[in-house]
């Protein structure tokens, strides 16, 4: 389980790459990519080890202001425990 207060960061194994024939941005890993659509790459490319998980929720609830909060803390959450269960983030304190 992630934290609200943990920061994530991406693994020294992982890199976000714009990926300019698919206009799209992929999370490179070695033998492997994943391509990211919109809030994907917007949650990836805050995974800088410097915003804590709230903060990451709180800015993209700001950037959808369509979509309930509780949704989208919920997706973040989803996601980034998927990132993280693959060992392409780290959460510190």
């Amino acid at each position: 389980m992630i934290a609200l207060e943990s920061r994530p960061r991406l693994a020294p194994k992982a890199r976000l790459r714009f990926d300019a024939q698919a206009s799209r941005y992929m999370l490179l890993y070695p033998e492997r990519g994943m391509q990211l659509n919109g809030t994907g790459s917007a949650i990836v490319k805050l995974c800088t080890g410097e915003h804590t998980v709230a903060q990451i929720i709180a800015q993209l609830a700001s950037d959808y202001p369509g979509q309930p909060a509780e949704s989208i803390e919920r997706e973040v959450l989803r996601f980034l425990e998927a990132l993280a269960e693959r060992m392409l983030i780290r959460c510190e304190p």
